[in-house]
């Protein structure tokens, strides 16, 4: 039943988020409890143009987890900006706008993306 609950959750969100964004690019995030990914996503052509993760070999694992969100943001604003990709409306998934997903939002912001 819970499963069901979240998907249905994610999928109403995307869609109230899909009808009012059309010309810009979906900023998806996914957070678990040891890791935290994010891409930007051109829904037109169903193609991911960037992406960024904990997982890669670039960063460190020891830090907190709010350090590795701050790192994450940064390195995603990055290679947007690399690839002239400066405003995405926040997908935030059935994640609440609160704690590391806010944070890893005001990091974004603060490093030249709009939403």
């Amino acid at each position: 039943m819970k499963k069901s609950v979240e998907k249905r959750r994610i999928l109403r969100i995307r869609r109230k988020l899909k009808s009012v964004n059309r010309d810009r690019f979906r900023l998806s995030i996914y957070r678990s409890s040891k890791n935290i990914s994010a891409q930007i996503i051109d829904d037109k052509n169903q193609k991911t143009l960037v992406s960024a993760s904990s997982n890669e070999k670039s960063l460190e694992k020891k830090d907190k987890k709010a350090i590795i969100s701050n790192k994450i943001a940064e390195l995603l604003a990055k290679r947007a900006l690399e690839k002239k990709i400066t405003k995405v409306y926040f997908d935030r998934g059935r994640y609440k706008y609160h704690g590391i997903i806010k944070n890893f939002a005001d990091t974004l912001r603060k490093n030249g993306v709009i939403f």
